[in-house]
Protein backbone atom coordinates (compact mmCIF):
# COMPACT_ATOMS: atom_id res chain seq x y z
CA UNK A 1 0.00 0.00 0.00
CA UNK A 2 2.68 2.46 0.50
CA UNK A 3 3.45 5.06 3.14
CA UNK A 4 0.83 7.03 3.43
CA UNK A 5 1.46 11.08 1.83
CA UNK A 6 -0.66 14.15 1.49
CA UNK A 7 -0.73 16.07 -1.90
CA UNK A 8 1.68 18.50 -0.58
CA UNK A 9 4.22 15.83 0.05
CA UNK A 10 3.59 14.15 -3.53
CA UNK A 11 3.90 17.37 -4.83
CA UNK A 12 7.11 17.95 -3.53
CA UNK A 13 8.57 14.62 -4.28
CA UNK A 14 7.69 15.17 -8.07
CA UNK A 15 8.94 18.62 -8.22
CA UNK A 16 12.19 17.83 -6.96
CA UNK A 17 12.19 14.64 -9.11
CA UNK A 18 11.59 17.10 -11.93
CA UNK A 19 14.07 19.36 -11.23
CA UNK A 20 16.84 16.42 -10.71
CA UNK A 21 16.06 15.88 -14.53
CA UNK A 22 16.49 19.10 -15.63
CA UNK A 23 12.55 20.20 -16.43
CA UNK A 24 13.17 24.26 -16.57
CA UNK A 25 9.52 25.42 -14.37
CA UNK A 26 10.06 22.12 -12.34
CA UNK A 27 7.25 23.12 -9.28
CA UNK A 28 4.86 24.37 -12.03
CA UNK A 29 4.94 21.48 -13.82
CA UNK A 30 4.40 19.52 -11.22
CA UNK A 31 1.28 21.33 -10.41
CA UNK A 32 0.02 20.74 -13.53
CA UNK A 33 0.73 16.94 -13.56
CA UNK A 34 -0.83 16.68 -10.33
CA UNK A 35 -4.03 18.98 -10.73
CA UNK A 36 -4.53 16.19 -14.54
CA UNK A 37 -4.46 13.51 -11.92
CA UNK A 38 -6.76 14.47 -9.68
CA UNK A 39 -9.01 15.80 -12.81
CA UNK A 40 -9.32 19.61 -11.61
CA UNK A 41 -9.58 22.12 -14.03
CA UNK A 42 -7.03 24.37 -12.77
CA UNK A 43 -3.80 23.90 -10.62
CA UNK A 44 -4.52 26.46 -8.08
CA UNK A 45 -7.43 24.07 -6.98
CA UNK A 46 -4.70 22.45 -5.29
CA UNK A 47 -3.73 24.81 -2.95
CA UNK A 48 -7.03 24.04 -1.07
CA UNK A 49 -6.62 20.37 -0.63
CA UNK A 50 -2.65 19.85 0.39
CA UNK A 51 -3.59 17.76 3.33
CA UNK A 52 -5.90 15.25 0.89
CA UNK A 53 -4.15 11.85 1.20
CA UNK A 54 -2.87 10.17 -1.75
CA UNK A 55 -3.33 6.74 -2.38
CA UNK A 56 -1.14 4.22 -5.22
CA UNK A 57 -4.60 5.12 -7.43
CA UNK A 58 -3.23 8.40 -7.60
CA UNK A 59 0.60 8.77 -7.32
CA UNK A 60 0.85 5.59 -9.89
CA UNK A 61 -0.33 7.59 -12.75
CA UNK A 62 1.84 10.61 -11.51
CA UNK A 63 4.90 8.67 -11.42
CA UNK A 64 4.71 7.93 -15.01
CA UNK A 65 3.92 11.32 -15.89
CA UNK A 66 7.08 12.69 -14.16
CA UNK A 67 8.75 9.88 -15.67
CA UNK A 68 7.84 10.85 -19.36
CA UNK A 69 8.49 14.53 -18.61
CA UNK A 70 11.71 14.11 -17.41
CA UNK A 71 12.28 12.46 -20.61
CA UNK A 72 11.20 15.72 -22.68
CA UNK A 73 7.82 14.72 -23.42
CA UNK A 74 6.45 18.62 -23.42
CA UNK A 75 3.96 18.92 -20.70
CA UNK A 76 1.16 19.73 -22.96
CA UNK A 77 1.04 16.08 -24.62
CA UNK A 78 1.07 14.91 -20.67
CA UNK A 79 -2.09 17.00 -20.45
CA UNK A 80 -3.49 16.71 -23.76
CA UNK A 81 -4.15 20.50 -23.99
CA UNK A 82 -2.86 24.07 -24.03
CA UNK A 83 -4.25 27.39 -22.99
CA UNK A 84 -4.44 29.99 -25.78
CA UNK A 85 -5.44 33.41 -25.66
CA UNK A 86 -7.47 32.41 -21.99
CA UNK A 87 -8.96 29.33 -23.83
CA UNK A 88 -9.05 25.39 -23.57
CA UNK A 89 -7.40 23.76 -26.73
CA UNK A 90 -6.35 20.20 -27.68
CA UNK A 91 -2.81 19.65 -28.49
CA UNK A 92 -0.89 16.45 -29.66
CA UNK A 93 2.12 15.63 -31.70
CA UNK A 94 -0.29 16.07 -34.57
CA UNK A 95 0.73 20.05 -34.87
CA UNK A 96 3.14 22.30 -33.08
CA UNK A 97 2.54 23.56 -29.62
CA UNK A 98 1.31 26.69 -29.46
CA UNK A 99 3.47 28.81 -27.97
CA UNK A 100 2.89 32.54 -25.58
CA UNK A 101 4.17 34.40 -27.95
CA UNK A 102 1.64 33.73 -30.93
CA UNK A 103 -1.12 34.70 -28.46
CA UNK A 104 0.67 38.23 -28.98
CA UNK A 105 0.04 37.66 -32.73
CA UNK A 106 -3.50 37.55 -32.05
CA UNK A 107 -3.27 40.52 -30.47
CA UNK A 108 -1.36 42.50 -32.80
CA UNK A 109 -4.21 41.66 -35.60
CA UNK A 110 -7.04 42.57 -33.37
CA UNK A 111 -5.33 45.84 -32.50
CA UNK A 112 -4.49 46.84 -36.27
CA UNK A 113 -8.02 45.38 -37.40
CA UNK A 114 -10.53 45.41 -34.78
CA UNK A 115 -13.18 44.45 -37.20
CA UNK A 116 -13.15 42.09 -40.17
CA UNK A 117 -15.35 39.92 -42.17
CA UNK A 118 -12.91 37.17 -43.72
CA UNK A 119 -9.51 35.90 -42.62
CA UNK A 120 -7.10 33.45 -43.67
CA UNK A 121 -4.65 31.63 -40.83
CA UNK A 122 -1.99 30.03 -43.03
CA UNK A 123 -0.59 26.70 -41.53
CA UNK A 124 -3.11 26.77 -39.29
CA UNK A 125 -1.76 23.30 -36.79
CA UNK A 126 -3.79 22.97 -34.40
CA UNK A 127 -6.28 25.84 -35.39
CA UNK A 128 -5.81 28.31 -32.16
CA UNK A 129 -5.26 31.34 -34.45
CA UNK A 130 -7.99 30.57 -36.68
CA UNK A 131 -10.59 30.03 -33.55
CA UNK A 132 -8.82 32.76 -31.47
CA UNK A 133 -9.97 35.69 -33.85
CA UNK A 134 -12.98 33.74 -35.23
CA UNK A 135 -14.41 34.31 -31.55
CA UNK A 136 -13.09 37.86 -31.51
CA UNK A 137 -14.86 38.91 -34.95
CA UNK A 138 -18.16 36.32 -34.92
CA UNK A 139 -19.45 38.23 -38.03
CA UNK A 140 -16.21 37.08 -40.30
CA UNK A 141 -16.07 34.13 -42.00
CA UNK A 142 -12.30 32.04 -41.64
CA UNK A 143 -10.26 29.81 -44.00
CA UNK A 144 -7.91 27.75 -41.99
CA UNK A 145 -5.07 25.96 -44.04
CA UNK A 146 -2.24 23.42 -43.74
CA UNK A 147 -0.80 21.00 -45.93
CA UNK A 148 -0.51 18.56 -42.89
CA UNK A 149 -3.53 16.16 -42.84
CA UNK A 150 -2.60 14.93 -39.09
CA UNK A 151 -3.14 19.22 -38.19
CA UNK A 152 -6.38 19.57 -39.91
CA UNK A 153 -7.82 16.84 -38.00
CA UNK A 154 -6.66 18.06 -34.52
CA UNK A 155 -7.47 21.85 -35.86
CA UNK A 156 -10.94 20.26 -36.79
CA UNK A 157 -11.01 18.87 -33.38
CA UNK A 158 -10.42 22.39 -31.70
CA UNK A 159 -13.26 24.18 -34.40
CA UNK A 160 -15.53 21.98 -32.94
CA UNK A 161 -14.66 21.81 -29.68
CA UNK A 162 -15.14 26.13 -30.09
CA UNK A 163 -18.88 25.61 -31.73
CA UNK A 164 -16.42 27.51 -34.99
CA UNK A 165 -17.72 24.77 -37.66
CA UNK A 166 -19.99 26.93 -39.25
CA UNK A 167 -17.69 29.78 -39.56
CA UNK A 168 -14.54 28.13 -40.21
CA UNK A 169 -13.51 25.97 -43.11
CA UNK A 170 -10.62 24.05 -42.98
CA UNK A 171 -8.68 24.02 -46.21
CA UNK A 172 -6.16 20.92 -47.36
CA UNK A 173 -3.76 23.18 -49.34
CA UNK A 174 -0.47 24.59 -49.46
CA UNK A 175 -0.15 28.27 -48.61
CA UNK A 176 -3.28 29.30 -50.16
CA UNK A 177 -3.76 27.50 -53.58
CA UNK A 178 -6.72 26.01 -52.75
CA UNK A 179 -8.35 29.64 -52.43
CA UNK A 180 -9.30 32.72 -54.04
CA UNK A 181 -10.15 35.45 -52.44
CA UNK A 182 -10.15 38.48 -51.50
CA UNK A 183 -9.64 38.31 -47.40
CA UNK A 184 -9.54 41.18 -45.36
CA UNK A 185 -6.92 39.58 -43.07
CA UNK A 186 -4.35 36.84 -43.41
CA UNK A 187 -2.20 35.65 -40.80
CA UNK A 188 0.49 33.00 -40.50
CA UNK A 189 2.70 31.29 -38.19
CA UNK A 190 4.90 29.55 -40.59
CA UNK A 191 8.18 27.35 -40.08
CA UNK A 192 11.20 29.90 -39.62
CA UNK A 193 13.84 27.74 -38.63
CA UNK A 194 16.76 27.57 -40.30
CA UNK A 195 17.21 23.52 -41.27
CA UNK A 196 20.81 23.72 -39.82
CA UNK A 197 19.59 25.12 -36.11
CA UNK A 198 16.83 22.10 -35.74
CA UNK A 199 19.29 20.00 -34.08
CA UNK A 200 20.25 22.09 -31.54
CA UNK A 201 16.72 23.11 -30.05
CA UNK A 202 15.33 22.08 -26.79
CA UNK A 203 14.44 18.33 -26.70
CA UNK A 204 10.78 18.90 -25.72
CA UNK A 205 10.45 21.34 -29.33
CA UNK A 206 11.42 17.81 -30.64
CA UNK A 207 8.24 16.56 -30.08
CA UNK A 208 6.67 18.82 -32.61
CA UNK A 209 6.35 17.91 -36.67
CA UNK A 210 9.36 18.75 -38.39
CA UNK A 211 7.41 20.08 -41.13
CA UNK A 212 6.11 22.84 -38.22
CA UNK A 213 10.13 23.72 -37.75
CA UNK A 214 12.00 23.84 -40.86
CA UNK A 215 11.88 26.60 -42.51
CA UNK A 216 14.40 26.10 -44.91
CA UNK A 217 18.36 27.45 -45.52
CA UNK A 218 17.49 30.71 -43.99
CA UNK A 219 14.14 29.89 -42.26
CA UNK A 220 12.20 31.68 -44.55
CA UNK A 221 11.13 29.95 -47.62
CA UNK A 222 7.75 29.71 -47.16
CA UNK A 223 7.33 33.14 -45.54
CA UNK A 224 8.84 34.31 -49.20
CA UNK A 225 6.30 32.17 -51.25
CA UNK A 226 3.64 33.60 -48.94
CA UNK A 227 3.66 37.57 -49.85
CA UNK A 228 3.03 36.97 -53.52
CA UNK A 229 0.15 34.74 -53.41
CA UNK A 230 -0.97 37.21 -50.29
CA UNK A 231 -1.05 40.12 -52.34
CA UNK A 232 -3.48 38.63 -54.89
CA UNK A 233 -5.75 37.51 -52.09
CA UNK A 234 -6.01 40.39 -49.92
CA UNK A 235 -8.65 43.29 -50.40
CA UNK A 236 -7.21 46.69 -51.16
CA UNK A 237 -6.19 47.96 -47.24
CA UNK A 238 -6.50 44.01 -46.12
CA UNK A 239 -3.58 42.72 -43.81
CA UNK A 240 -0.98 40.45 -43.58
CA UNK A 241 0.30 39.44 -40.35
CA UNK A 242 3.50 37.12 -39.74
CA UNK A 243 5.05 35.48 -37.02
CA UNK A 244 9.03 35.36 -37.91
CA UNK A 245 12.33 33.90 -36.27
CA UNK A 246 14.38 37.12 -33.75
CA UNK A 247 16.87 37.58 -36.27
CA UNK A 248 14.46 38.03 -39.43
CA UNK A 249 12.78 41.03 -39.38
CA UNK A 250 14.72 42.82 -41.34
CA UNK A 251 14.73 40.54 -44.14
CA UNK A 252 10.91 40.00 -43.81
CA UNK A 253 10.18 44.03 -44.08
CA UNK A 254 12.84 43.59 -47.16
CA UNK A 255 11.06 41.35 -49.34
CA UNK A 256 7.33 42.27 -48.44
CA UNK A 257 8.77 46.51 -49.61
CA UNK A 258 10.09 44.21 -53.17
CA UNK A 259 6.20 42.79 -53.36
CA UNK A 260 4.86 46.47 -52.87
CA UNK A 261 3.29 46.30 -49.43
CA UNK A 262 2.85 49.05 -47.77
CA UNK A 263 2.71 50.52 -44.22
CA UNK A 264 5.40 47.76 -43.73
CA UNK A 265 6.13 47.59 -39.95
CA UNK A 266 7.93 45.35 -37.71
CA UNK A 267 6.49 44.36 -33.93
CA UNK A 268 8.39 43.23 -30.73
CA UNK A 269 7.20 40.76 -28.19
CA UNK A 270 6.92 41.30 -24.60
CA UNK A 271 10.58 39.71 -24.56
CA UNK A 272 11.77 43.10 -26.92
CA UNK A 273 12.19 40.61 -29.92
CA UNK A 274 11.21 41.71 -33.24
CA UNK A 275 8.66 39.11 -33.65
CA UNK A 276 6.05 39.82 -36.03
CA UNK A 277 5.44 42.17 -39.11
CA UNK A 278 2.79 43.62 -40.36
CA UNK A 279 1.75 45.44 -44.05
CA UNK A 280 -1.16 46.29 -46.26
CA UNK A 281 -2.06 45.72 -50.06
CA UNK A 282 -2.80 48.61 -52.31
Amino acid sequence: MGIPMTALEVLKAATGYLAQHGVENHRLNAEHLLAHVLGKEKRIDLYLEFDRPLGEKERTPLRELAKRRSQGVPLQHLLGTVEFCGRIFRCDSRALIPRPETEQLVELVLKETPHARSLVDVGTGSGVIAASLALAWPEAIGYACDISKDALALASENIACHDLENQISLIHCNLLEALTGPFDTIVANLPYIPTSEISSLAREVHYDPLTALDGGLAGLDLIECLMPAAKKHLSPGGLIALEIGHDQSEMVCAMLAEHNYRDIASHADYQGIQRFVTARHG
